[in-house]
C-alpha cells in the first residue's frame, strides 16, 4: 500500500510539473502591434500575408475636409509574406512604398527581408516569467539616385542603399486580457542626409488590452535617442523637428484574419524610417488613419 501511495504521489508531482510549464499563448494576436513588432512568431509551415496602409494627415495644414481627412492620400503602403520555418523561427520579405519627408529622408521603393526568432516563451507558472523574441531586417532602397548631395538618396554605390534594424522584444502577458512589451531597438542606415545619424538607438513599448472575445485596444510608442547636435541642426537650419512615433488602434480578430484599425503620427511603416524620421505631431493634427491586415494560411497537410 505504501509503495502504491508513493507511486501515486510521484505521478501527481510529474503531472503537476508538466502542466505548470505550459507556455503562455496569444500575448499579442498578430506579429505587428501597430508600428512595432510583437513577440509572436508563426507555427511551422504557416504562411502569413500582411498588408499595411497609412493615409494622409487628418488635421493640420495638409488635412481637413478637402483631403477627406487624409483618406485621399496615402503616405505608405506595405505588402509582405512571412513563413514559419519552425514554431520558433520565421522569415519574411516585402515591399513598402516608403515615406520620404523631403528633409532627413528622401528614400522610397523599399524592399526588405526579415528574420524573427522566439528565444524564450513565458510559462503559466512563471518558471519563465517573460517572453523574448529577436527580430532583424535588411532594407534596400530601389529608387533611382537623387541628384542632391545632402540627401540620403544620392547613392554612389550599392551598399549606400542598405539599412538595417535589430530588435529584442521583451513581453509579458499579465492576465488573459492585458499584455505589455518593451522593444530596445537599433537602426543602422549606411547613408544618411547631412547631419543625420548612421547609428540610432531607440526604445519602444507596446500594450494590448482585450475587452471582448475578439476585440482589443492596442498601442505602441517609440523614442529615438538622437543627439542634441543633430536635433539642433534640423530645428535651426531646416526648421524641422523630430517626434516620437505613437500609435493607438482597435484590433479585431475574425477567424484567420487579424484586422487592425489605427491612428498614428508615423507616416512610414518600416522601422528604418519611422524610428529615425517621424516628423508629424499629434498636437498639430498630423496623425492619420491606418490599418494592418494579417491573414494566415496553413500549408502543412499534417495540421
Amino acid at each position: 500500500m505504501a509503495q502504491q501511495t508513493d507511486s501515486v504521489k510521484t505521478l501527481d508531482t510529474l503531472n503537476t510539473n508538466l502542466s505548470s510549464d505550459i507556455p503562455v499563448i496569444a500575448t499579442f494576436k498578430s506579429g505587428l502591434i501597430i508600428n512595432g513588432q510583437s513577440n509572436e512568431t508563426l507555427h511551422k509551415s504557416d504562411l502569413l500575408v500582411d498588408i499595411a496602409h497609412r493615409f494622409g494627415d487628418i488635421g493640420g495644414a495638409n488635412g481637413g475636409v478637402h483631403n477627406f481627412y487624409g483618406l485621399d492620400n496615402s503616405t505608405d503602403i506595405l505588402i509582405s509574406l512571412k513563413y514559419g520555418i519552425t514554431d520558433r523561427f520565421m522569415i519574411g520579405a516585402g515591399r513598402a512604398k516608403g515615406a520620404p519627408n523631403g528633409v532627413n529622408t528622401f528614400q522610397k521603393e523599399l524592399y526588405y527581408f526579415s528574420l524573427k526568432y522566439r528565444l524564450l516563451q513565458q510559462t503559466e507558472n512563471d518558471h519563465i516569467p517573460i517572453a523574448v523574441t529577436l527580430y532583424g531586417n535588411s532594407v534596400i532602397c530601389g529608387m533611382e539616385p537623387l541628384d542632391l548631395a545632402t540627401s540620403d538618396a544620392n547613392f554612389q554605390k550599392f551598399g549606400e542603399r542598405m539599412s538595417y534594424t535589430l530588435q529584442a522584444i521583451v513581453a509579458r502577458k499579465f492576465s488573459r486580457n492585458f499584455s505589455l512589451s518593451l522593444m530596445p531597438t537599433y537602426v543602422r542606415r549606411n547613408y544618411v542626409s547631412y547631419q543625420d545619424m548612421n547609428d540610432l538607438f531607440a526604445l519602444g513599448a507596446g500594450a494590448r488590452l482585450k475587452f471582448s472575445k475578439r476585440m482589443a485596444i492596442v498601442a505602441d510608442y517609440f523614442h529615438a535617442f538622437r543627439t542634441q547636435e543633430s536635433k539642433d541642426y534640423y530645428e535651426t537650419a531646416q526648421d524641422f523637428k523630430f517626434y516620437d512615433a505613437l500609435g493607438v488602434g482597435l484590433e479585431i480578430e475574425t477567424g484567420g484574419h487579424v484586422f487592425n484599425l489605427s491612428f498614428t503620427n508615423s507616416t512610414a511603416i518600416l522601422d528604418t524610417q519611422y524610428v529615425p524620421s517621424t516628423s508629424s505631431a499629434w498636437s498639430k493634427g498630423q496623425f492619420r488613419w491606418g490599418f494592418n491586415i494579417s491573414r494566415t494560411f496553413t500549408l502543412s497537410k499534417n495540421k
